[in-house]
């Protein structure tokens, strides 16, 4: 065997060994960085399911699959196994690539319309991405609602807009697909000015409400413009004082 042959029999095994090595570094910085974020598993959707799905049936598909996330990027009601919804279906369509959440499954009878609690009404607005939470709100989710008005309003000494919370917690029961609307905004206030074509993501929320809150949220949508604050368990909201111009910086 030749002096070259042997050199390069050489270069490739330090190659291969290099490579070796570079791949276990990464792999360890890459389990290190997931530690430190306390990883753990919850189950992921690999295949759409449809609603009505029965959470048994979605499973015998494949349609599930257990990984390890970030507690950061994990949403509270996320399952780690199916026990909690083994005898329920999807209320909605389930997309790949979701987390599994209990809210996303009900029983038979609820996935044909919606889940309400007794004595409970559904009510449906339509928000903008920003007024939504960028899509963060999900069926089961709890909100808090606030709602800008303009002009004279009780409270408020002098004619002037004013924002305040209009439901301090309300629960999300089903989620529309977004939609593009096309909306006109001019450059100017003159008549002669140009306009502009904004496309805006929207989608269709339904709350379950008290008929006096549902009341106070069609009145609110109809001469207000309503945001969105999503909530969990330990967020704390009360109506308190509404914010004007006069106190916007205390």
């Amino acid at each position: 065997m030749g002096r070259r042959t042997v050199l390069l029999i050489a270069a490739v095994l330090i190659a291969a060994v290099g490579t070796a090595l570079i791949f276990a570094y990464v792999s360890s910085v890459n389990d290190r960085a997931l530690a430190d974020q306390s990883p753990k598993k919850v189950l992921v959707v690999t295949r759409d399911i449809a609603a009505g799905t029965s959470a048994v049936d979605a499973e015998k598909a494949g349609s599930f699959e257990l990984k390890e996330l970030a507690s950061a990027s994990i949403p509270e009601g996320s399952l780690s196994d199916l026990t909690p919804v083994r005898d329920k279906v999807a209320l909605a369509p389930i997309f790949v690539g979701e987390q599994v959440l209990a809210a996303k499954f009900g029983t038979i009878a609820a996935s044909s319309g919606l889940s309400l609690t007794a004595g409970k009404l559904a009510v449906s607005i339509q928000l903008a991405d920003p007024a939504r939470v960028a899509g963060f709100v999900q069926p089961g989710s709890e909100v808090a609602i606030f709602v800008t008005l303009t002009g004279a309003q009780p409270g408020v000494p002098a004619a002037q807009d004013v924002t305040r919370v209009l439901l301090p917690r309300a629960q999300v029961i089903a989620v529309g697909p977004t939609t593009i609307t096309q909306t006109a905004t001019t450059s100017t206030g003159k008549a002669d000015a140009g306009t502009n074509v904004e496309a805006l993501p929207r989608a269709i929320l339904t709350l379950a409400l008290l008929q006096a809150d549902a009341q106070r949220l069609i009145y609110a949508s109809q001469k207000g413009q309503l945001y969105f604050g999503l909530l969990n368990k330990d967020s704390k909201v009360d109506r308190g004082q509404p914010v004007t111009a006069a106190n916007l910086f205390g």
